[in-house]
């Protein structure tokens, strides 16, 4: 079961969200937790998916939340291909902020952190610091750290971590790279933080994600 925005109160009607975690649009989360008590109500998180019940924010959110069920079901290459077709990002994080807000001013020496986004992802495989991201940027630390939340709506770490995870999903679904020289290609170093944090975003290990995967489209093959 699928909400989008404000169609979150139809499944609290049914009894769907006693218990679940899930979400709405922000202007309608305080009365969503009104309503149904019993309902964990997560107001500015972009989707949710709690078992079989599933809940985004508005308009945009849903599409979002449709994608990430795209890519659950038929892998990352088949939800960005979806993705550029449709003209949107590829993929949003259901934690990232709803709302963000813009706390710093632009300025003519830095009109915004894409093109250092841009770097970012073309070279997750580097490990690097705030510190050394916020000199690439030509900002104090404390500066950096303000912008890279007022245009992404999360902190570096978290930004950079997702991003690692979105590579290493690419890679069990196209390669045979094994988890080890999957987590260096991903910038965790480590297997072991691989899995971490594999297992924390998505809820199964990267030799079962692998499994499940490929177990799908074994009949298309």
């Amino acid at each position: 079961m699928l909400s989008g925005c404000s169609g979150a109160f139809i499944l609290g009607e049914a009894g769907l969200l006693d218990g679940r975690r899930c979400t709405t649009h922000w202007r309608y989360a305080a009365e969503l937790s009104r309503r149904y008590p019993n309902a964990r109500v997560h107001p500015n998180a972009l989707y949710v998916e709690d078992g079989p019940v599933l809940t985004s924010a508005g308009t945009a959110a849903g599409i979002d939340l449709c994608l990430h069920i795209v890519r659950r079901e038929h892998g990352s290459e088949v939800a960005t291909k979806l993705a550029r077709r449709m003209v949107i990002p590829p993929h949003r994080d259901g934690g990232q902020a709803q709302y963000v807000e813009a706390p710093v001013a632009r300025t003519p020496d830095a009109p915004t952190l894409e093109p250092l986004l841009e770097w970012l992802v073309r070279n997750l495989h580097r490990t690097v610091a705030v510190e050394d991201l916020a000199a690439r940027a030509h900002m104090a630390p404390r500066t950096f750290a303000r912008r890279f939340r007022a245009e992404t709506g999360t902190t570096p770490h978290d930004w950079l971590t997702g991003q690692r995870v979105l590579l290493a999903r690419r890679l069990l679904e196209e390669t045979d790279l094994g988890v080890d020289a999957i987590a260096t290609r991903a910038g965790f170093g480590a297997a072991a933080a691989l899995r971490h944090h594999f297992t924390r975003r998505l809820g199964a290990s990267p030799h079962l994600y692998r499994t499940t995967f490929r177990d799908r489209g074994a009949p298309a093959a």
